[in-house]
């Protein structure tokens, strides 16, 4: 019995979104992935309730292992187990990293995919392991909580250390688009001024991170996509953000496009965003319809940073 076959009648999960051709998960699926708003927690998943898993297993080593290792605690014996990846993220190694678990597993390529099949057995090994390797921790190198799999996990992204290092002293109330584990809002709270500060995230991982990180009762925190409306969020006084220009590993520029123009909606008239990039981003034609005045405050270091005025 397949993944597909088991949904019908019983309660199965499914981890990201994999392509329908190649892996089919039952509609009535239960979404686990942390990047989707809503979804339900692997982690928080009692040991062997599901009777199948279906999995777009992610491209980081040990975010992949650490999710596929609580899919298998899940996971009632003798359930099926699908997991498909990419070749060049990771999926070459997902037969590998099943087997080490004490699986059996049946391997198939298609479409640039590689796709096992497997089943829960019923001894498990080397879960315990994976699971701390992949845990939420204390990154001592950048003095925050983060986890494998949050962007730019066990170490300050340049460009969001170049803005923090660059931003003036803030007031009112403002918010941290793509947030992360919390570093520019930090910065930004570090002014008295500032009356409420709403970090928002995609990621729910980055989110549970920011929240130990950012100990300040003006912090709000958003499990949510930023470039979708919130009502709440509505004529604020100041925007920092070092918006995503990758999706699944490949360069899009919307995604950066679509922060800005939610920015723009977000901030009352005279409100700023300060916004950081990699310089080869063509984001001042994006940002010039949107706002009165466009300022590049500094470029170095293949990064650039902008003061937009609403």
């Amino acid at each position: 019995m397949d993944a597909l076959e088991a949904g019908k009648a019983e309660r199965c999960g499914v981890y990201g979104a994999p392509p329908a051709e190649l892996a089919g998960a039952p509609h009535q699926a239960i979404q686990f992935s942390p990047l989707v708003p809503g979804a339900a927690s692997l982690e928080a998943e009692p040991p062997e309730t599901l009777a199948a898993m279906t999995m777009l297993a992610p491209p980081g080593t040990l975010e992949r292992r650490y999710m596929i290792a609580l899919a298998l605690r899940a996971l009632a014996p003798g359930g099926p187990f699908t997991v498909l990846a990419p070749k060049a993220k990771g999926g070459s190694r997902i037969g590998e990293e099943l087997r080490a678990f004490g699986c059996t597993v049946d391997e198939s390529s298609k479409r640039h995919h590689r796709i096992c099949l497997s089943e829960r057995p019923g001894g498990l090994k080397g879960l315990d392991e994976a699971l701390a390797a992949g845990a939420p921790q204390f990154v001592e190198a950048i003095g925050l909580w983060a986890q494998p799999g949050v962007f730019s996990w066990n170490r300050i992204d340049p460009g969001s250390a170049l803005l923090s290092e660059n931003l003036p002293t803030l007031a009112g109330r403002g918010a941290d688009l793509g947030c992360g584990v919390g570093a520019l809002s930090i910065k930004a709270l570090a002014s008295p001024e500032v009356s409420e500060m709403s970090l928002i995230d995609i990621d729910r991982r980055a989110i549970e991170a920011a929240r130990r990180n950012v100990k300040d009762p003006r912090a709000r925190f958003f499990w949510a996509d930023a470039r979708q409306e919130d009502a709440d969020l509505k004529e604020l006084d100041f925007i920092v953000m070092n918006p995503p220009f990758h999706d699944g590993g490949a360069e899009d520029q919307s995604l950066g496009k679509a922060f800005i123009l939610r920015a723009s909606k977000m901030l009352r008239k005279g409100g700023a965003l300060w916004l950081t990039a990699n310089r080869h981003l063509p984001y001042e034609a994006a940002l010039k319809p949107l706002f009165r005045q466009v300022e590049l405050k500094i470029e170095t270091g293949g990064y650039k940073i902008f003061e937009a005025r609403k």
